[in-house]
């Protein structure tokens, strides 16, 4: 039976533990000879821009031995009007799975039910789990453990800030997230995190309240994709949330400093915190590529 993977949700929090150790150990060159996607090719739909996504799912799918299909959705019949569920069924007959990165998380869905191949989410406007499972190594490596984290999230409730909040429920995390009134987390989300986690889930509005104890400082763009014509209201509302360095200062002394990417220097953080000594982004970026390659063998080869 195929096993998509379209959030967090979609595995349990053994599950996790095991993607994380298995991408610790990618990472670390165990089996560096191993190829087990010998033989398989992959599908990579891309209807919104990438950088750290593209390239670390189509370096991945390499070094585990299959061969990436680039899909431009400019490029293929889908962008042309073919439904969603006439392009699903006819690569499941070519590939042995597809990684999707989209706008509305409905078309994902849609994709995944006529689709008889496993479904990555490579990012959609609700949740982004491959860079969650990224952080989850990201944390497990600089703190030692998951269980009991505090992550402090500052800045906007969007696609990665919904899916901390299902690995904080998950993996026994507490998360405070800062956020001005209006710009929570989606609510749906929240409220089963909520209901099935052993640990804090917090929304605060002053991000300084938030950064307190925590052992891991967060954040993300305040304009995301799609949304640049909010960009001045945005702007405004999210002022008094930048990761600085007077914020710093109300966490933990030995706490690290996350950012998705792309960032937007002088915004949510200033070019001194994202280079500085406390910052782990290009760890984050990086451990995309073993956590996706830790996922696709757990999906394709298990």
């Amino acid at each position: 039976m195929k096993r998509d993977f379209l959030t967090l949700w979609d595995l349990s929090a053994e599950e996790i533990s095991h993607i994380v150790k298995r991408a610790s150990e990618l990472k670390a060159g165990a089996d560096a000879s191993r190829c087990p996607l010998i033989g398989k090719s992959i599908g990579l739909i891309f209807e919104k821009a990438s950088t750290r996504t593209r390239v670390s799912f189509e370096t991945g799918i390499y070094q585990l031995g299959g061969q990436p299909v680039y899909l431009s959705a400019r490029e293929i019949q889908l962008g042309r009007g073919e439904t969603i569920e006439d392009t699903a069924k006819t690569l499941s007959r070519y590939l042995s799975a597809v990684a999707i990165r989209t706008f509305e998380h409905e078309r994902l869905e849609q994709f995944a039910r006529s689709s008889t191949v496993p479904v990555i989410n490579a990012l959609t406007d609700l949740h982004h789990p491959c860079q969650a499972l990224g952080d989850l190594l990201t944390v497990q490596e600089k703190r030692g453990s998951l269980k009991g984290a505090r992550i402090a999230y500052i800045g906007d409730g969007n696609n990665v800030a919904n899916s901390l909040v299902e690995a904080a429920s998950r993996m026994q995390m507490n998360l405070n997230i800062a956020c001005p009134e209006g710009y929570e987390p989606d609510p749906d989300v929240l409220e089963r995190a909520r209901a099935e986690a052993e640990s804090d889930i917090i929304i605060l509005r002053d991000p300084r309240e938030a950064a307190g104890r925590a052992d891991a400082v967060y954040t993300d763009v305040w304009v995301s994709m799609g949304q640049e014509e909010e960009s001045d209201a945005r702007k405004k509302k999210f002022e008094n949330y930048q990761v600085n360095d007077a914020l710093l200062a109300c966490a933990k002394p030995e706490a690290i400093v996350m950012h998705c990417l792309p960032a937007h220097r002088g915004e949510e953080i200033t070019g001194e915190i994202l280079d500085g000594p406390r910052s782990v982004v290009f760890d984050q970026a990086e451990n995309r590529l073993h956590a996706q390659k830790a996922l696709m063998e757990f999906l394709l080869a298990p």
